[in-house]
C-alpha cells in the first residue's frame, strides 16, 4: 500500500494558496483537498477560500496545474454547504457555488486528473419534521442532484459527498442533530439507487461514525469500494455519557435547573455528543483502531489518498500556527507505517510513481446556474 497522504486546506484560512504549498513541502504530503467556500456564505466554522472562484478560467487552470506540478502536489476541491435545506436563497447560492466548482474541476482536467468535488447534500427540517421526512429528504436530493450529476458526469467530473451528520449546525435547542443527509450509510446507498450515475461517490471520514458508536471498519466492509474515492484523516475521542446515553444528543435544558441537578448540559451547538475531536498521533489516543481499519481499506483495495482534515480542538482549536503544523506532521508519521514501505530512511512513501497532472485541451465553458440548468 503506497496510498498519497493529503491536506484538507481548511485548517489554514489565514494562509494564501502559496504559504499553503510551503506549508505541504515542509510536512511532507502529496496533494491538497483545496477548500473554495463562498466568500459570502452563511458558515463560520472551518471554512476558506483558497481560489479565486469569481474569475477562474482555463489561463487560471493552466497557471494552478503547473503549480501543483512544480511542487509535486495533486489536488481536488471542496466547499460543504447545505443544499437541499436551510435558507431557500442561500440553498440556491449554494447549488449555484457547486456548479461554479465542477466547471473548475472540469477546466482542471476533471477525472483525468483525479480533480474531484467533494460536498454536502444537507438536510431540509421542513420535510425531515413531516410523516416519512426522511424519505422526502431523499426525494428532495433526487431532484436537485439529478442534474447536477448529469452536469458533472457531462464534463468528466465526480462529486463527492462526506458523511458529517454536521451535528452542531442548528440552534442546541432542537432536539435532533441529523443535520446533513449522508450521515449515514444507509443514506448513501440509497442515493446511489436513485441516481445510478457514476459520477458521484463519497469521502468517508471514519471520526463521524465513532462518535455514533458504529464500527468504521464494518462501514468499510459494506461499502461499494467504487464509490470511495477519498478518506478524511480525522479521529474521536468519545466521553463517557452516562447522563444523557450515547443514543441521543445532550439536549438543552435551563442552566439553572441543570446546575441543581447535577446534571451536564450543552454549552453550544457543536457540543451535544460528548466527544474531542482530534488527530491520530497527537494528543492521546483516540476511540478508533487504525490499523484494523486500514487493514480494511487494503482488503477492498481501496487505493485514493487519505486527506488530513485538522479540527483537532489541540491542534487547530488553538489557532497556533507552530501547533498546527504539529498536528499535521505527527498525523502524517502515524500513517506511514501503514502506508508507505520501509525503507533505510524509514517509512517513506515511494515518489518514483509520481504523475504530473496533464494540462488539459478541454475550452472554456460559461458559468452555469441551476435555473439555467433546469432550462
Amino acid at each position: 500500500m503506497n496510498n498519497q497522504i493529503w491536506m484538507m486546506t481548511s485548517a489554514f484560512d489565514q494562509l494564501n494558496l502559496d504559504e499553503i504549498l510551503d506549508r505541504a513541502a515542509e510536512i511532507g504530503v502529496q496533494g491538497l483537498d483545496v477548500c473554495v467556500f463562498r466568500k459570502d456564505g452563511t458558515r463560520d466554522d472551518f471554512v476558506a477560500t483558497h481560489l479565486d472562484y469569481e474569475h477562474f478560467g482555463p489561463k487560471e487552470a493552466s497557471a494552478l496545474l503547473d503549480k501543483f506540478n512544480r511542487a509535486r502536489l495533486r489536488l481536488s476541491l471542496g466547499a460543504f454547504d447545505n443544499l437541499i435545506g436551510g435558507d431557500p436563497e442561500q440553498r440556491v447560492r449554494n447549488q449555484n457555488h457547486l456548479l461554479r466548482l465542477i466547471r473548475m474541476a472540469h477546466l482542471l482536467g476533471g477525472n483525468e486528473n483525479d480533480v474531484k468535488v467533494g460536498t454536502f447534500v444537507g438536510y431540509n427540517h421542513e420535510l425531515g419534521n413531516q410523516e416519512n421526512g426522511f424519505q422526502k429528504n431523499l426525494d428532495e436530493y433526487a431532484r436537485i442532484f439529478s442534474p447536477i450529476i448529469r452536469y458533472a458526469e457531462d464534463l468528466g467530473v465526480t462529486v463527492l459527498y462526506e458523511n458529517c451528520p454536521m451535528e452542531g449546525w442548528r440552534s442546541a435547542g432542537y432536539t435532533s442533530t441529523f443535520n446533513n443527509l449522508t450521515g449515514v450509510l444507509a443514506a448513501r446507498k440509497l442515493m446511489y439507487e436513485m441516481i445510478p450515475s457514476s459520477a458521484h461517490g463519497e469521502i468517508y471520514d471514519p471520526s463521524h461514525d465513532v462518535w455514533q458508536h458504529v464500527d468504521p471498519v464494518e462501514v468499510i466492509l459494506h461499502t461499494d469500494v467504487k464509490r470511495l474515492h477519498r478518506i478524511h484523516v480525522k479521529a474521536t475521542r468519545n466521553g463517557n455519557n452516562v447522563y444523557w446515553g450515547n443514543m441521543y444528543p445532550m439536549q438543552l435544558v435551563d442552566g439553572e435547573l441543570a446546575r441543581r441537578a447535577g446534571v451536564p448540559t450543552c454549552r453550544h451547538e457543536w457540543d451535544r455528543h460528548n466527544y474531542e475531536a482530534m488527530l491520530p498521533g497527537f494528543g492521546g489516543s483516540d476511540s478508533m483502531d487504525w490499523r484494523a481499519f486500514v487493514s480494511a481499506l487494503k482488503e477492498v483495495d481501496f487505493t485514493g489518498p487519505f486527506e488530513i482534515e485538522n479540527e483537532a480542538a489541540l491542534s487547530k482549536g488553538t489557532g497556533n500556527m507552530g501547533a498546527i503544523l504539529q498536528g499535521f506532521k505527527a498525523a502524517t508519521l502515524y500513517l506511514a507505517p501503514m502506508l508507505w514501505p520501509l525503507t533505510e530512511n524509514g517509512y517513506q512513501y515511494d515518489a518514483t510513481g509520481f504523475q504530473e497532472l496533464k494540462q488539459p485541451s478541454n475550452k472554456d465553458i460559461p458559468v452555469m446556474t441551476m435555473r439555467e440548468l433546469a432550462g
